[in-house]
């Protein structure tokens, strides 16, 4: 595997690091996975999915979002989005399979989305038909009441602490109940997975588990209502496939009930191609858990079902730069 990172720099000057992984020289590549992480957390931590994908003939992108990882470029402004959080970074998600269509313009490209990351993909499935060729939602969740009072809370700590207040309280609110389910319980974060070596490994990365901002959460609360308007789920592609997975203990999926619901949702809305898998004893974090070789191989199964259906005969790479900047604005400025 080949590893290269790039700044994709926004319109507003604001710079996402993003990540390729890439199949050894000359080996054929079929199709491409754009990976969306979750809140708190950052692209880097899906190496070992990359390394598995790029192995089996898969280019893998990926970015850090707006207040994440190194984009945010300090520890101090991590969780720290700014205003319209949430469609600043579907735009840099959609420029950055911009940027893997003009590298990779006859493969299939595929969107992998990550708890928040999820909503994000969620989001992108009505607002673009054209860039991705299928979707994966890991860690997911379907329709959900009280969201509308979730903001209403948030706005008003806004009023009185300023939209870049830390907001311990809407934290509990969203996080607070996670880990009751499961016992012994050694840190906050036992809910993520059954290992306890990825559980540590996301509690001691300094650039991961941060207390976002009330404007954060005003936003995020936004975004959950928005991706299940029926005027935003009617302009989904009902021919691209979805693909869903999570573990039925998770309990950002409700346990499966909220996987199994969006399951029900989009097929109900007519797409052609919806796949799911609930794992028993599973928490969040799939891709991390003690059966995620289980875990990849089925997303191996999928993506390659899904490139023989598109019929594509793969693009054998040559070398790449290891160090890039895109930008997305004024057309003076260099790109692609």
């Amino acid at each position: 595997m080949r590893e290269y990172t790039f700044t994709i720099v926004e319109n507003d000057g604001t710079e996402l690091f993003a990540c390729r992984w890439l199949p050894d020289l000359q080996m054929t590549v079929k199709g491409i996975v754009q990976i969306s992480h979750g809140m708190c957390e950052r692209s880097c931590r899906y190496i070992q999915l990359a390394e598995r994908l790029t192995a089996c003939g898969y280019g893998v992108y990926a970015n850090d979002h707006i207040g994440h990882g190194y984009t945010a470029g300090d520890p101090d402004k991590l969780g720290v989005t700014g205003a319209d959080a949430f469609n600043r970074m579907a735009n840099g998600m959609l420029e950055l399979g911009e940027i893997v269509a003009k590298e990779f313009p006859d493969l299939p490209r595929f969107l992998l989305g990550h708890s928040m990351g999820s909503f994000l993909t969620q989001k992108i499935m009505y607002d673009d038909r054209h860039t991705f060729h299928g979707f994966m939602l890991s860690g997911t969740n379907g329709p959900r009441g009280l969201l509308k009072l979730g903001e209403q809370v948030a706005l008003l700590q806004a009023k009185f602490q300023g939209i870049d207040h830390r907001s311990m309280l809407l934290n509990a609110m969203v996080f607070g109940g996670f880990n009751r389910s499961f016992r012994p319980v050694r840190t906050a974060f036992d809910w993520l997975s059954r290992d306890p070596e990825e559980v540590d490994q996301f509690v001691n990365d300094p650039l991961c588990g941060a207390i976002c901002t009330t404007g954060f959460f005003i936003d995020f609360f936004r975004l959950l209502q928005e991706i299940h308007w029926p005027a935003s789920l009617e302009n989904i592609n009902p021919k691209l496939p979805v693909y869903i997975f999570a573990g039925d203990r998770d309990p950002v999926g409700l346990f499966g009930k909220g996987v199994l619901s969006l399951v029900d949702m989009y097929r109900s809305l007519g797409l052609q191609d919806v796949e799911y898998r609930l794992y028993p004893g599973g928490r969040h974090e799939m891709l991390h858990e003690t059966n995620r070789d289980e875990v990849v191989k089925d997303i191996l199964d999928w993506l390659d079902r899904h490139v023989d259906v598109r019929g594509t005969s793969g693009s054998v790479l040559s070398g790449s730069s290891e160090t890039e900047t895109f930008y997305t604005s004024a057309s003076s400025q260099p790109s692609l």
